[in-house]
């Protein structure tokens, strides 16, 4: 059952549209409005994970991950700094 409200304010322009679209579906306003923002979330989150490249960039991206890391005196100081929880009592 839902529960949670989720409450907006629109154009009656948008709101209009969105009935139109809804009823095309055969679906109230609530459920339409409900399945695309849904669609969208999962779309916006998906992109934060998933991403698409052609075979060319593709292959450019494998040989960057499967190369060798260059030398970063950076990383080096910091993986030499011994973690609080490491570090024996004196």
């Amino acid at each position: 059952m839902r529960d949670a409200a989720i409450n907006l304010r629109a154009m009656p322009e948008q709101r209009d549209l969105i009935d139109q679209a809804a009823s095309v579906l055969g679906k109230n306003r609530s459920d339409f409005m409900l399945e695309a923002a849904c669609e969208r979330a999962q779309s916006v989150l998906l992109d934060q994970v998933f991403f698409r490249l052609d075979a060319e960039k593709f292959e450019q991206f494998v040989a960057m991950l499967d190369a060798p890391p260059q030398p970063s005196p950076g990383l080096d100081r910091l993986m030499a700094v011994k973690a609080p929880w490491d570090a024996k009592p004196a």
